[in-house]
């Protein structure tokens, strides 16, 4: 593939390659509500499609991240370093590589959840998905925190986004740990090997709102700078 320079791609702002990342990001990991819908319903073949287009979106995020990498300049102006910039991105990688790992295992083993997972897991899954949107929320005001010289209003705003995706990655916690119960309550009638996939599954599942925590932590540090 022929790379361009980050002018030609995407115009004179430096964070916009991370914000077209993100975005791509956040296709990826919506594709996982209908990727559960379809396992749980054990519509395989369904659920196959989807898997193979959270793997084209990962993939597609793949190249604007290596894009990125390979055209960024050694230093940026104002108050963005490259080195804030690269590490947000490394977090952002993380959470497609995550979906796509997710559902490359439950593929693999076409593994089965308890019945009485079904609207628990659903409603882990959304609020996964909403921790990453509103990363992506945090991170689309990055470019305006560099026309403000990261002052003012647009500092405060982006503060409250970043307290609100603390909070949603709260819910997730709390989701988590009501989903490891109800699997600890009836794991002794399960496959023991299946038991432990699905608690890889379930923690899987909750470093994706872990991860976009950590791209709010990671713009955070960049408000203190």
């Amino acid at each position: 593939m022929a790379f361009t320079t980050i002018s030609n791609m995407f115009g004179s702002s430096p964070v916009r390659p991370l914000q077209k990342h993100m975005e791509k990001v956040q296709v990826c990991i919506t594709q996982l509500a209908p990727f559960f819908d379809a396992v749980l319903s054990e519509n395989w073949d369904e659920a196959t499609k989807c898997r193979s287009e959270i793997a084209r979106l990962e993939n597609e995020a793949d190249d604007l991240k290596r894009e990125l990498r390979l055209n960024l300049p050694k230093s940026l102006f104002m108050a963005v370093s490259r080195r804030d910039l690269l590490e947000v991105l490394t977090m952002q990688d993380k959470i497609a590589n995550k979906a796509k790992d997710i559902t490359g295992l439950i593929i693999g083993r076409k593994m089965v959840f308890p019945k009485s997972f079904g609207p628990l897991l659903k409603e882990f899954i959304q609020r996964s998905i909403d921790a990453s949107e509103q990363a992506q929320k945090a991170v689309n005001e990055l470019d305006e925190l560099v026309e403000t010289g990261f002052r003012g209003k647009e500092v405060e705003l982006v503060e409250e986004m970043i307290k609100t995706l603390d909070r949603i990655e709260g819910d997730t916690d709390k989701i988590q740990v009501r989903v490891r119960t109800e699997l600890f309550a009836i794991e002794s009638e399960l496959n023991p090997v299946e038991v432990m996939f699905l608690y890889r599954i379930i923690d899987w599942i909750g470093d994706l709102g872990d991860l976009s925590q950590r791209v709010g932590s990671r713009l955070e540090l960049m408000l203190a700078r």
